[in-house]
């Protein structure tokens, strides 16, 4: 009969346990979320090469921010697009404690047009994607557009107020029209004077 020392059932028990968490998978982590905060549908000032803010936020599965991720910020490299600083079409940002990645300054190229922005989140082995929507426009068109809309919107005010004052001029003169069918026609009022029964009663004078 074989007696166990301690140090044997130690050696059982490890075993035992090593090879119950080898058959328990282990749990992925958490996926991530990208959220486009500002920037998606900016139109960009081609004469002054200025363009709008863009914020992207990284979150995990439970939308909580997701701080020290690397987000990269991807440009086109043809038709309208443009660059970052030192004409780079790529920038890497990493994300401050509430989990937000601010895309560094871009500075337009001379075509017009929509473009898109790729962006990738990466963080604990986990990716997430996003595509933000822009567009490249000259100041003297973004300008001719804003003043067609201000005209537009001004002519059809006119046209509405304008048929609005014929709609309420046709109503008074139906209006009037129909008075003028029904009221009988007004008879001319006695001249002179008549007396009787101790009532006198004036006409108009002529």
């Amino acid at each position: 009969m074989h007696i166990m020392t301690p140090f044997v059932l130690f050696c059982l028990s490890w075993a035992a346990v090593a090879a119950q968490e080898a058959q328990t998978p282990t749990p992925a982590p958490g996926k991530l979320n990208l959220i486009i905060v500002e920037g998606e549908g900016a139109i960009n000032n081609i004469k002054q090469r200025t363009s709008r803010e863009t914020i992207v936020q990284v979150e995990d599965e439970n939308h909580r921010p997701v701080a020290g991720a690397v987000v990269a910020f991807l440009l086109p490299d043809y038709g309208p697009s443009g660059t970052f600083v030192g004409g780079a079409k790529t920038a890497t940002i990493v994300t401050d404690s509430a989990g937000r990645a601010v895309m560094p300054q871009l500075q337009t190229n001379q075509l017009a047009g929509q473009f898109q922005v790729h962006v990738t989140a990466s963080a604990n082995g986990q990716q997430a994607t996003a595509t933000i929507s822009q567009s490249n426009a000259s100041g003297a068109a973004s300008s001719s557009a804003a003043a067609h809309s201000a005209i537009s919107g001004k002519t059809i005010g006119i046209i509405v107020g304008v048929a609005a004052a014929g709609a309420v001029g046709a109503a008074v003169g139906l209006r009037g029209g129909n008075k003028t069918q029904t009221q009988p026609a007004t008879p001319s009022p006695p001249t002179g004077s008549i007396s009787g029964a101790g009532t006198t009663v004036f006409g108009p004078h002529p």
